[in-house]
């Protein structure tokens, strides 16, 4: 399953009703691990529509997402860039699940250090959603520190309902925000 965009797949325009450029993008999910306030030990990523197919987000490294010393672990690093490459399904109003994801590592991320992701959508084909990121050390000129290119594979809401596990999919759908209750269902990067 490639990352690339095959022949024939096409950037389509943003979707009717999606967030307007600069639109910071509420979190799905109160408790997802990438961009849930309310969990603990998560990423608590922002992000922000871009122009186009574009996102830009944020996450500070902390001491709960080290692995050596003082260090990013690689596996959040990876978690940060999945979940900006699936914050693009909001400009394309399509649910979607990561196929396959390959990440690059250039260079070590310190704790303590912001990570600045900008993600976008490089081409659609069918369900399959082709997506592109690199993650800034410190600001969006920063230096790169990490690359990302992504599979994403539209779904029906059934996907979240029929593999989830019954106690949360009941606290989301019991979300008297309807708003809330209909993102939590959205997106699952």
């Amino acid at each position: 399953m490639p990352t690339t965009p095959p022949p024939g797949a096409v950037l389509p325009p943003r979707a009717p009703g999606a967030p307007a450029p600069g639109t910071v993008l509420d979190p799905h999910y109160d408790l997802c691990f990438g961009c849930g306030p309310d969990h603990p030990q998560g990423l608590r990523l922002t992000a922000v529509a871009g122009e186009g197919l574009t996102v830009d987000s944020r996450f500070t490294v902390r001491e709960v997402h080290q692995g050596a010393p003082g260090l990013a672990h690689g596996g959040v690093l990876t978690t940060a860039m999945d979940e900006a490459l699936g914050t693009l399904s909001w400009l394309l109003h399509a649910p979607a699940v990561t196929g396959r994801l390959e990440t690059d590592f250039v260079r070590p991320v310190p704790v303590d250090a912001d990570l600045h992701i900008h993600a976008r959508v490089t081409g659609v084909h069918g369900r399959k959603v082709y997506s592109a990121a690199e993650g800034r050390i410190g600001g969006p000129d920063g230096p790169v520190a990490v690359r990302a290119q992504a599979l994403f594979v539209q779904v029906k809401l059934e996907h979240f309902t029929t593999h989830g596990r019954p106690e949360d999919i009941k606290q989301a759908l019991d979300d008297p925000d309807l708003f809330k209750r209909a993102r939590a269902f959205e997106v699952n990067p």
